[in-house]
């Protein structure tokens, strides 16, 4: 028997952070920035009322859920497109827009599937340069050529927890050629409270070449249910409902997605929940000299080369312990791990693990 001949793509498969620890024994997942708290009453609600007519197809076109986010963020519904995931409308613009040797710029350090999917459509990914973890728009800039069709760039940045202000992002925007399609991926955005911050969607609603992601995964805590949107001029949202799978969000993530949009009290009290043990967490991260970014969004990168102890023993003693942190050299970060927020109970156990790691150096 022969295998049919299939194309070689040059690229590592992405590595999730872990949900299990090596020898296979549950742990306190702080690998992959879920929602600490879960999910809120009203998704519970409808999760457990939701209706046993599955043998039906959903709503291709996400029609009541994207009226209640046109309503919300108060924008055009026509220009809305929802994905399994924010993931899957990053793949459909890939296929879009690139074609073999154009030119995507990302970070450095940042979220993996951006230069994954560009890939897969054969495009070259030029890396721009950070400058201490965070995403530098003049360096941006020094990378773009005529070949250079799309920017990606997640605000805050995943997994820096860095983040660039509304003037440097309306800079970027600015200064890039108009033909060059900006990718804001909003994805922490409901956590910043920082005065100097403005979302994607705040700043580019208008723009023509700005396409802006946002998920459910993250603080509405609906990872598992893969669903996402989009939103962009008109002309690039009807061209993506063509190359999009005709059912690719099922009906209980978007009845899921309708009621954690409108569970405003569930948001604030994960907000406020990120705040306080970010607060704690980091002033406890000090006393190992171990440096974070600021906080923002519902995760730390933390950085140890100032510690007295590395971040991959750190990692194994927490692992010992069945805390799982992420590990870093995946994204090419050295002696760095990447620490999620979790809930109250994870958050004291990491602390007192850390306490005990650090007790006798």
């Amino acid at each position: 028997m022969t295998t049919p001949t299939f194309r070689k793509i040059n690229l590592e498969a992405y590595k999730p952070g872990r949900s299990i620890s090596k020898n296979n024994k549950k742990v306190i997942k702080l690998s992959a920035n879920e929602s600490a708290l879960g999910v809120g009453k009203k998704v519970k609600k409808i999760l457990k009322t939701f209706d046993k007519k599955i043998s039906k197809y959903p709503d291709s076109k996400f029609k009541s859920l994207t009226n209640l986010i046109s309503k919300k963020y108060k924008c055009n519904q026509n220009q809305i497109i929802c994905g399994s995931g924010s993931d899957e409308i990053i793949q459909m613009l890939c296929q879009l827009f690139l074609k073999k040797r154009d030119e995507v710029i990302v970070p450095k350090y940042s979220f993996l599937m951006y230069r994954i999917y560009a890939k897969i459509v054969d495009a070259k990914i030029i890396y721009s340069k950070e400058i201490n973890f965070k995403v530098s728009i003049k360096e941006i800039l020094k990378k773009v050529t005529k070949k250079t069709k799309i920017v990606f760039l997640a605000n805050p940045n995943n997994p820096t927890g860095t983040y660039i202000d509304k003037r440097e992002l309306v800079k970027l925007r600015k200064k890039l050629n108009r033909r060059i399609l900006l990718v804001v991926d909003d994805a922490y955005f409901e956590y910043m409270l920082n005065k100097d911050y403005k979302s994607g969607l705040e700043i580019f609603k208008n723009k023509k070449n700005v396409f802006i992601l946002r998920t459910f995964s993250k603080i509405h805590g609906l990872a598992s249910l893969r669903i996402g949107w989009g939103y962009g001029d008109k002309k690039i949202i009807d061209e993506l409902y063509k190359i999009k799978p005709p059912f690719n969000v099922n009906k209980i993530a978007q009845s899921c997605a309708i009621e954690a949009l409108k569970d405003k009290e569930f948001i604030k009290k994960s907000v406020k929940h990120n705040i306080i043990w970010c607060t704690k967490i980091k002033k406890e991260l000090e006393k190992y000299n171990i440096s974070t970014n600021n906080i923002g969004p519902n995760f730390f990168l933390l950085n140890f080369d100032k510690s007295k102890i590395s971040a991959n023993k750190v990692e194994k003693k927490l692992e010992d312990s069945g805390i799982v942190l992420r590990e870093m050299m995946s994204y090419g970060i050295k002696n760095c791990l990447r620490l999620t927020i979790g809930n109250k109970k994870e958050n004291l156990l990491f602390i007192n693990k850390m306490k005990s790691i650090f007790k006798n150096v």
